[in-house]
């Protein structure tokens, strides 16, 4: 069977009956280096296309280039954070291939010689599964730059009209980290498959190494996978499925993959070792080129660089500066909130731990933060289809709409109302009160009024509250929250109403 062979999908869950699916991860995490990996270009992102180059970056001749410390740096701290050796001496390598993209014909990497190797990291499934996922290296290496082709329908290089090159990022400092074959996750390997690369962004952003936005292309994964008959047998045949940027489709392509690959393996096919393209639009892959061995790239030691060598007090320096990683500061936050595992877990999958640990810091009960962010908020956040920390509004403001809450100024349903002009830009909660006349009504005198009118109009309820039988009271209760707009304190409203009827 040809690589481009169409095949009907094998059930996701019948594939998974019958096969031993095996993952491993290649994830690119963009340093957040003012310079390049090699040279002082500086590095921003959105430039007017090749603005951002030196002869190094441009590979011209006689250019040499120079490693940049900050990037060894920022290396070795992610390394740290992955339980990884550090090497006490490393090399860079040339990694040669021809791609327009790569002006220099070869790309600076690492090899043989990685800074960093032999780590782990243990990631959190959503039912609280802890899944330890085995780290082979992380390696320095520099950026491609970036082809566009114009023309033709799918913005690929078939069919275009012609390409153009931008070298603003070609030799923006880059982290790879590599896994060892990830096994034993049977049916939940896409859901490992997206945690571990979640579980990575989150550890590049404590600590600060990386912006690791993934619209951005900060962070990348390549995802590969094969199917085994058995979870003794031999490793199968891999395809790469190059450049997933979001957590969404890191899970769907390892679902694919594994159906895809089921249904070549079921029809006496075989697994074609290739790069293949995620496509966002349509949830499928489809073959790239043949994948390329170590050896295919005529690796070399770099003749124009001298060895990395980070001394032990400097390692040792980096690690006492290692900030609270996410697993740790949730684990402390879980129990100084003293919130349940599995809210928790939601507080977690839903983004919301930094929003509800500001919220906190600014002076709200943990339960009181997790109400409003878990509830209301993340309602509209969904049927708004925005990401839970997009939403206009911020824990400050939520932390204010709160207070007036607790001091008895608003009530819950009253905040509902606040909350909404919020939400739709007419200030902060306390504006939003004044503007729309929404304080509780805690003037007696007003409350009676509104309670002896419903009295009056109900004579019955009243008699039967005479007579012992305190049920039909919620009645006249709801008549007054009625004429008051809602905005009667209901505890102070039934404690008046049992006097007047007394």
């Amino acid at each position: 069977m040809s690589a481009h062979a169409t095949v009907d999908l094998v059930d996701y869950d019948e594939a998974v009956r019958r096969y031993d699916p095996v993952i491993g991860i290649e994830v690119h995490v963009e340093l957040g280096t003012r310079t390049k990996m090699f040279c002082a270009a500086e590095v921003e992102f959105g430039g007017e296309p090749n603005t951002q180059v030196t002869p190094v970056s441009l590979g011209l001749p006689g250019a040499l280039p120079v490693v940049n410390g900050k990037a060894v740096e920022y290396a070795i701290k992610i390394g740290l954070a992955l339980n990884c050796q550090i090497a006490e001496s490393c090399r860079f390598a040339r990694k040669n291939y021809f791609y327009p993209d790569v002006p220099k014909n070869f790309q600076t990497s690492q090899y043989d010689e990685p800074i960093a190797f032999d780590g782990y990291l243990d990631v959190e499934l959503e039912d609280g599964t802890i899944f330890r996922v085995d780290i082979e290296r992380a390696h320095m290496e520099e950026d491609a730059g970036k082809n566009t082709h114009v023309g033709g329908a799918t913005g690929r290089i078939h069919g275009a009209e012609y390409s153009l090159v931008d070298y603003n990022r070609a030799g923006i400092p880059l982290v790879e980290i590599v896994t060892r074959p990830i096994t034993g996750a049977g049916e939940r390997a896409p859901e490992v498959a997206r945690a571990y690369v979640q579980t990575l962004r989150d550890i590049f952003r404590a600590l600060d190494v990386s912006e690791a936005r993934m619209e951005r292309g900060n962070v990348r994964a390549d995802v590969n996978l094969s199917l085994r008959a058995t979870p003794e047998s031999p490793l199968g045949t891999r395809t790469e499925t190059k450049n997933v940027n979001s957590f969404r489709s890191i899970e769907r392509a390892v679902r694919y993959e594994v159906s895809r690959q089921a249904a070549v393996l079921d029809e006496g096919g075989t697994v074609i070792q290739e790069t293949r393209h995620w496509h966002e639009d349509t949830s499928i892959t489809t073959a790239g080129r043949v994948k390329s061995d170590a050896e295919d790239y005529r690796y070399f030691p770099e003749p124009d660089l001298v060895p990395v060598a980070p001394s032990r007090d400097w390692v040792e320096q980096i690690r006492a500066t290692l900030p609270e990683l996410p697993v740790a500061r949730r684990n402390r936050l879980q129990g100084e909130w003293g919130y349940a595992d599995a809210e928790m877990r939601d507080v977690v999958n839903a983004g919301a731990l930094d929003l509800i640990e500001a919220t906190v810091a600014a002076g709200t009960s943990p339960a009181a933060a997790r109400k409003w962010w878990m509830g209301e908020l993340a309602r509209y956040a969904k049927t708004s289809e925005t990401e839970l920390a997009e939403i206009a509004v911020t824990p400050a403001q939520i932390a204010q709409l709160q207070a007036l809450v607790d001091s008895g100024r608003i009530n819950d349903k009253l905040a509902r109302q606040v909350l909404e002009g919020v939400l739709a830009g007419e200030g902060d909660p306390e504006a939003v009160v004044v503007a729309r006349g929404l304080e509780v009504v805690s003037d007696d005198g007003a409350l009676l009024e509104a309670i002896d009118a419903a009295l009056a109009a109900q004579p019955d309820i009243v008699e039967k509250v005479r007579s012992g039988n305190m049920g039909p009271i919620g009645a006249i209760i709801g008549a007054v929250m009625k004429a008051t707009k809602g905005q009667a304190d209901a505890g102070r409203v039934r404690e008046l109403v049992i006097e007047r009827i007394g």
